[in-house]
């Protein structure tokens, strides 16, 4: 029970940017736009949807600090 536990862990989603399903799948899912999602990929040359999320959420994070200055 405990090896499926960490083979669990070990496995990463990844967004296939080439597949335009998939991207447009994912864009919908994450709240943005396709172009966004792949700017957002080039941005941290990773494909990892746990990465992704994070640099989108630190994005609009920034993005509206710099609304309310």
């Amino acid at each position: 029970m405990e090896n499926q536990d960490v083979s669990m862990i070990d496995k990463r989603e990844l967004i296939d940017i080439a597949d335009e399903q998939d991207r447009n799948y994912w864009a919908a899912r994450l709240g943005v736009s396709s172009e966004t999602l792949k700017s957002a990929i080039r941005a941290i040359r990773n494909l990892e949807l746990i990465k992704i999320k994070e640099y989108l959420n630190m994005t609009k994070t920034n993005q509206t600090a710099s609304q309310q200055i």
